[in-house]
């Protein structure tokens, strides 16, 4: 929505400046996109005096011209049929740009007579579209600045033009009214009446306007009145200067005064050639295939439906949208029918969308206009016309009746701070809306037919705090019932941000991707089944919900190799899925690293990550929530994981804390990501809560007796499991073997085919007294044993 200040002024009277109309409408939440200084442009143009002008030796059509400037006399080659001594000019000096040519003057030479500078017509200054001659002004000093000349005498082309955006809630902005009610209810000047003019028809007129049963709700009313006699020409310059300013190109008289009032009062309206329409309008729905020639000379082939303004001969309105070419009037029309009507926004939304027609009327009556202004704002178009073109007008001829749109909300002036937080006077508020056009009965606010957004209670607060400004809200904490304890976070709620943000501190960057994927990458991770197919995915490639976390890093990691990126740690903390049902779902944590770990070392190279990366991330993830230390590390994972590269962390069998190990290469290959790639996933809510909640730690048990390690060799088959092996040393005492760590494994050699030598070594940590050397050789002698009859292995000599 564009207007000059000029145009704001004719509703406002206000002595506020650009920048503060600018201010205050951006905080009414009529945001100011742009500010067009139209002056700027002109700055460097200058007024000149044409001393002489004799003809060039050369050329019949050019002319000499001495002209006096603030640098002394210049000379000029013009062509322009009215360059003569004596005339006040513009001049443009050379490096002067000329916006209306794109053109920056420099001095040349024309048919060989040199030329330092140009004086302008109005269309080279885009001042207007007259160029048959140059610029010839009534008074002005040489050497004074153009735009100040214009700022004393004409200063409606050089106003600043104001763009705003207008949000959906806000038909009446889309009018220059609208917006100076605004201003003026914040308190930015006083809003000036604009009575509504007395028109007194002088005969009744010819044309009769009828409505179909089917068409009266989108069409409730229609107005219309003839007036003959009128002579059709070029619009005032004021009117011309307002619309070439927002970027309306003038048209005619008769055109322009209604592209005028679709802006001055948010109010589109419409002119028929009295003498071309034939017989009387009918306001119907196309029935589908009737073609029409419009108003911007290109056929439609309306839809069925459509709203329609038809004479006998056919349609020759797209209602609400754009005339007909037929219809359409020129300078040679002396006999006009003006019609003002309001159209359902539904409908006219409809047909333009199919027609795919963007005009400023189908903009408007979209978004909501005054029902109410239907008759009146005919009379305010009528009244203008009468006044610069002429004529005698008919009494208005009415089709339906005005739509009664009132509708009452109570208002309570304590809800502005309950619901918004501001305190704001009683007084304040109802003076507040009283500005904006409501009417206020006791506690009643009756709401003015140009406002459809208000809907309740709550937009009369809106709009109180609106003008009051929002921007001043300050933020106070809301006042604590008593009783009402503070928020706490739930023991699982403390474990996921604690699993977070260790992760995070791990080095990884968190990622929030979509709770879908497609059916080929659920299937990787054992989902795609019918239970988790969405009905109406958002798009073939989201079809399934994700049966774990790994399929969206994993995914996430193709793109970023795909863009040269090749080392990363991402993770993601949320919900998978195994069903569609509640409670099929759960909690998971899951990190993917990616590429290689670590700076390089002194020989420029780096180490790829592995299986032992991603162990150690989870483990320390799982330390950091309270994993107990007795977790055991097994084999059996899913088959997305590489089998021999991957482990699972469990608190006995069925109980899995964590899975760890390096992504299976199939599944790298299925999604495009390029290894090495290893990855973990840890459920939080696996792990068993301590039976105490307290919010201390328990408390710290150390012995001071010295610790006794003994280190072991066992024989074995090769295919034993070293964590068989120490959970059995483990079992040989628990209360003195504190710890059982392998150190080394030997394969072949003296051994044999099939044998290993797994070592470990075992600690002993004594509480009460000092271990003797009898206790330790029988701990000793319970290992081996222990450890024999689990792995079958014997002492290595």
């Amino acid at each position: 929505m564009k207007f000059t200040l000029s145009w704001l002024k004719h509703h406002l009277d206000t002595s506020a400046s650009v920048a503060e109309i600018a201010e205050t409408l951006t905080d009414l939440g009529l945001e100011v996109e742009s500010i067009e200084d139209r002056a700027a442009r002109l700055h460097d143009f200058t007024i000149g005096k044409v001393v002489s002008a004799e003809k060039h030796p050369d050329a019949d059509r050019l002319r000499v011209c001495q002209v006096e400037t603030d640098e002394g006399v210049q000379q000029i080659i013009c062509g322009a049929p009215n360059a003569r001594a004596g005339i006040t000019v513009v001049v443009a000096k050379p490096g002067v740009y000329v916006p209306g040519i794109d053109t920056t003057i420099g001095v040349g030479k024309i048919r060989g007579i040199e030329s330092f500078g140009m004086m302008a017509s109005e269309r080279e200054l885009e001042l207007s579209d007259e160029h048959d001659g140059i610029i010839e002004l009534p008074s002005g000093e040489v050497g004074q600045r153009f735009t100040d000349w214009l700022a004393e005498h004409d200063p409606a082309k050089v106003d600043p033009v104001i763009e705003i955006a207008i949000t959906p809630n806000r038909p009446d902005a889309l009018g220059v009214r609208g917006i100076a009610r605004d201003l003026a209810a914040r308190g930015l000047g006083v809003l000036r009446d604009v009575p509504t003019p007395a028109i007194d028809g002088t005969f009744d007129c010819p044309v009769s306007v009828t409505i179909d049963d089917d068409t009266a709700d989108g069409c409730p009313v229609f107005a219309l009145r003839m007036i003959r006699g009128v002579r059709n020409g070029p619009s005032p310059d004021w009117l011309q200067d307002q619309l070439r300013a927002i970027g309306l190109r003038p048209i005619s008289f008769l055109v322009d005064v209604t592209n005028w009032f679709t802006y001055d009062m948010n109010r589109p309206l419409h002119v028929f050639d009295a003498d071309v329409v034939a017989g009387n309008l009918r306001i119907h729905r196309a029935m589908g295939g009737e073609t029409m020639t419009a108003l911007d000379d290109k056929d439609y082939t309306l839809p069925a439906g459509a709203m329609v303004i038809s004479d006998a001969n056919g349609p020759e309105s797209i209602a609400g949208i754009m005339g007909g070419a037929h219809s359409g009037v020129t300078e040679a029309t002396t006999n006009v029918l003006v019609e003002s009507a309001f159209w359902d926004n539904v409908q006219i939304a409809l047909t333009g969308r199919a027609l795919k027609i963007n005009s400023d009327a189908r903009y408007r009556f979209e978004r909501g206009v005054d029902p109410a202004f239907t008759p009146d704002g005919l009379d305010h178009a009528c009244r203008m016309i009468l006044d610069h073109a002429g004529g005698e007008v008919s009494h208005m001829v009415v089709a339906g009746q005005v739509p009664d749109v009132s509708r009452a909300y109570r208002l309570d002036t304590a809800r502005v701070e309950s619901l918004v937080g501001m305190s704001i006077p009683a007084d304040t508020q109802r003076a507040t809306l009283t500005a904006l056009g409501f009417t206020l009965d006791g506690d009643m606010a009756h709401v003015p037919s140009w406002r459809p957004d208000v809907q309740g209670e709550a937009d009369l607060v809106e709009e109180v705090a609106r003008i009051a400004s929002l921007t001043k809200l300050e933020g106070r904490p809301m006042v604590r019932p008593a009783g009402v304890l503070r928020p706490v976070l739930t023991p699982m709620q403390q474990r996921e941000r604690i699993a977070r943000r260790t992760t995070a501190a791990l080095g990884y960057n968190e990622c929030v991707t979509y709770s879908f994927v497609n059916q080929a990458a659920a299937a990787l991770f054992g989902g795609g089944t019918d239970a988790t197919r969405l009905e109406n995915p958002i798009s073939s490639d989201l079809s399934h919900m994700r049966p774990a976390l790994l399929p969206g890093l994993l995914q996430a990691a193709a793109r970023n190799q795909a863009r040269g990126q090749t080392d990363f740690a991402l993770f993601e903390a949320g919900h998978a899925f195994s069903g569609g049902e509640p409670g099929e779902q759960h909690f998971l944590l899951s990190g993917l690293l990616v590429g290689h770990t670590g700076p390089k070392d002194v020989h420029g190279a780096r180490r790829a990550v592995d299986v032992f990366d991603a162990k150690a991330d989870a483990e320390a993830v799982l330390a950091a929530i309270g994993a107990p230390a007795r977790a055991q590390i097994l084999r059996g994972v899913d088959d997305w994981w590489h089998p021999g590269r991957s482990g699972k962390i469990c608190l006995g069998p069925k109980k899995v804390l964590a899975v760890f190990g390096e992504i299976h290469p199939r599944v790298l290959r299925a999604l495009d990501v390029k290894g090495p790639a290893v990855g973990f996933t840890i459920w939080p809510a696996e792990m068993p809560f301590p039976k105490s909640a307290g919010a201390s730690r328990g408390a710290l048990t150390l012995s001071d007796l010295q610790a006794v390690e003994r280190d072991f060799a066992f024989v074995v088959d090769a295919g034993v499991e070293a964590q068989t092996l120490v959970n059995a040393a483990q079992g040989a005492d628990k209360a003195l073997i504190a710890d059982v760590r392998v150190f080394d494994e030997f394969i072949g050699g003296s051994l044999g085919e099939g044998r290993k030598s797994l070592a470990v070594t075992v600690r002993l940590q004594p509480t009460d007294t000092t271990l003797t050397d009898k206790e330790i050789e029988a701990v000793s002698a319970s290992i081996v044993d222990k450890v024999t009859k689990a792995t079958g292995g014997t002492l290595r000599g």
